[in-house]
């Protein structure tokens, strides 16, 4: 592997030095895009764009039946995903996760999880085949779409085909041998000049799977889906657009947490409006308004622990929001983008306990207890931001932005445990961010771009409200901290990019370093003792805390070769370092080192390629948070793609191909489980897939 690395280093290096007698135009992504609404981030222009910014590819050729929308991050670099099970997956990018990451869809609709231990975050609640594109923000590097601190996620949905009036829509299906997973969706739309609609209906059903040894991991669940977007033109200048989507899951088995879900209902529901040209000067209004709900269920009814208590927890989740954005350009050079936001959750629920062993004997009558989940809880969020965009001469583009946040937060039904450890009250937070960021073309074929950003983000509710529940990937009861300062991401960041086309060779590399203030960490806290089953071990909980000497750099590199025509070879590796120095120890849920290798080709009407997959070991842990060492591990993967007819394409693949037995370092452990171990859980093992789909 140290060749290989050595190669493409020196690839890299090389690329450098190029000559710019032969100037061929950089392939920046920047130019030629159309949007109707608000709902893309990257419009493909320079003089909008914002900085470290990139778009997945098309998922469809990954042929792969992703589990929810987290399963396609894993082909983007930079990026990976925290498993507890096969449903509960949540991605992670340069070691931020969570609501570290500002998540949303369409540019700004968000609804989050109703589970505190995350059952059913927000990757869950839209179907992967619905998604048409993942854009990425790669740090705190604009202001206009709330409060970011390591990055900005934004999900684009797919739109009508404005093109082609009439009828149109497509068919998928997907299968799976390891785990029988069967996959499939049916889209319609139909669209006039004034109005178009666009319906989706996907099912999803995985059994559990094997891992590369052969062992039967609980990972089950079965999930149904519907959306409905439906599209008005007023007339040349504005558009309105409701979207309504719904999302059931069922039966789902989670191999990493102490319980499973019976169900988890959600509903988004979001209303866009957007006036373009309104006058020489004010370029575009737009709006957003959303809501959605959570119903979530959960229970220990097949788990070992069932025989000594039974236990179920239904809770639910409320986010509503919205933005108001007007765009104006006071001369040619100069695009400002002002406006407001509002981001409000709230959460409540309980769990029901039914005690029938206590102490090692049977109770003669079973003791039946209530314990508040979230306490009834809300956390507001209203934002003011304005961002400005100067485009110096043909080859620069400077960007300039600054955001506050107004929070406020409390709980209404507190435990009272809870209100003894702290002056409960409503809280109110401001929050100040911004960045500042130089895109330039130093030639026609090498862009450098330089940021800084100012990331700020206030304590979730879990990190405020929680009590005495196991939230972590340790078995540690945490406790929430509602006097907690806000983190603070000072990012700096330097990138570049380019290519010769006369060789056919393109890459781009990115390093970044972010110094943390008010990091939260769970830091246990030995004047506590636990609250549920208070003789098990660990006997002492962990509290919520803000520490201050922390960090965390790294990098990102990706080069790219076309030869004979119709083949390629590229390479990306991520990089991530963080240390704690508090505690001594990395910060929790770094990722190791990952490399992808792939050799392929693609013509018209058939495609192909193999992807060698390398991790190499983590042993830069945070052993706080029961983190132990990873050994590493490398897999090789095939995908074959066909077009044998008109609108028709067919893509089989063969997954671990080698049957490599492993765990990712982020998976978590089993929990409650009846055959395992606190050990990790392990990945499938061979895995052969089919993707079949049909558009009309």
């Amino acid at each position: 592997m140290k060749i290989i690395y050595s190669v493409l280093l020196c690839t890299l290096i090389s690329a450098m030095g190029i000559s710019q007698e032969n100037k061929p135009v950089v392939q920046d992504s920047i130019k030629d895009k159309v949007v109707k609404l608000d709902e893309i981030l990257i419009t493909g222009n320079q003089k909008t764009d914002p900085i470290r910014s990139q778009i997945s590819n098309n998922y469809e050729e990954h042929i792969v039946q992703p589990k929810n929308v987290a399963d396609l991050f894993n082909g983007i670099n930079g990026f990976s995903v925290i498993k507890r099970g096969n449903y509960a997956i949540d991605p992670t990018f340069r070691g931020s996760q969570y609501e570290q990451l500002n998540l949303q869809y369409d540019g700004g609709t968000k609804a989050m999880h109703a589970c505190p231990n995350r059952m059913d975050p927000i990757t869950t609640h839209v179907i992967p085949e619905e998604i048409s594109k993942i854009e990425i923000i790669k740090g705190p590097y604009t202001v206009r779409y709330g409060a970011t601190f390591g990055g900005i996620i934004n999900l684009v949905s797919q739109k009508p085909n404005y093109s082609k009036n009439g009828w149109h829509g497509k068919v998928s299906a997907g299968y799976e041998t390891n785990g029988q997973a069967f996959v499939n969706m049916f889209q319609l739309q139909y669209s006039q000049k004034s109005y178009d609609i666009v319906g989706n209906i996907g099912y999803r059903n995985f059994d559990n799977y094997e891992d590369g040894d052969g062992v039967e991991i609980p990972s089950a669940f079965k999930s149904s889906d519907y959306g409905l977007k439906i599209g008005y033109n007023l007339s040349d200048q504005q558009r309105l657009q409701l979207h309504w989507r719904q999302s059931f899951g069922r039966d789902v088995l989670h191999a990493g947490l102490p319980m499973d879900t019976a169900y988890d209902n959600s509903s988004i529901l979001s209303l866009d409006y957007k006036f373009s040209e309104l006058g020489p000067k004010i370029k575009n209004l737009s709006a957003k308004a959303y809501y959605s709900y959570v119903d979530h269920l959960m229970n220990n009814y097949d788990r070992p622990s069932f025989m000594m208590m039974e236990a179920n927890s239904a809770v639910n989740s409320t986010t509503a929001g919205g933005k108001i954005e007007l765009h104006w350009q006071p001369n040619a050079n100069i695009n400002v983008f002002t406006g407001v936001d509002a981001f409000l959750i709230s959460r409540d629920g309980s769990r029901n306990r039914l005690i029938k062993i206590m102490n090692g004997n049977l109770l003669p009558t079973p003791m039946s207890f209530t314990d508040k989940v979230w306490q009834d809880a809300y956390i507001n969020d209203y934002g003011v931001f304005t961002e400005a965009k100067w485009h110096l001469g043909s080859r620069a583009l400077l960007t300039t932005g600054f955001r506050y946040d107004q929070i406020n937060s409390d709980i209404k039904d507190p435990e009272t445990d809870f209100a003894q450890l702290y002056n409960l009250k409503e809280r109110t937070e401001h929050n100040f961010s911004g960045t500042i960021s130089l895109k330039k073309s130093l030639s026609n074929q090498f862009i450098v771009e330089l940021a800084y950003g100012r990331g700020v983000r206030s304590a979730n509710m879990i990190e405020r409200y929680i009590n005495h529940f196991t939230v972590g990937s340790d078995p540690y009861e945490y406790i929430g901290n509602p006097n907690l300062k806000a983190e603070v991401n000072n990012q700096f960041e330097i990138g570049f990019s380019g290519n010769n086309r006369k060789r056919n060779f393109r890459y781009g590399a990115s390093f970044y370093y972010s110094r943390f203030e008010n990091y939260i960490v769970g830091v246990v806290d030995e004047s506590l003792n636990r609250k549920f089953m208070p003789m098990a071990e660990p006997r002492h909980p962990k509290v919520f805390r803000n520490l201050n000497n922390s960090y965390k750099t790294g990098f990102e590199l990706m080069s790219h070769i076309d030869f004979l025509k119709d083949y390629y070879v590229k390479a990306a590796l991520a990089y991530v370092y963080s240390k704690n120095n508090d505690l001594k120890e990395s910060l929790p849920l770094t990722p190791p080192f990952n490399s992808v290798f792939t050799v392929g080709m693609k013509r018209p009407h058939y495609w192909a390629n193999i992807q060698y997959n390398v991790t190499s070991p983590q042993n830069h842990i945070a052993e706080s948070f029961g983190e132990t060492t990873t050994d590493g591990y490398d897999t090789l993967d095939l995908r074959v793609g066909i077009l044998p007819l008109n609108h028709l394409s067919l893509g089989i693949a063969a997954l671990n191909i080698f049957d490599e037995s492993y765990n990712n370092h982020l998976n978590f452990n089993f929990t409650n489980q009846a055959d395992f171990g606190r050990q990790p859980i392990t990945e499938p093992g061979r895995n052969f897939s089919m993707f079949l789909q049909y558009k009309f």
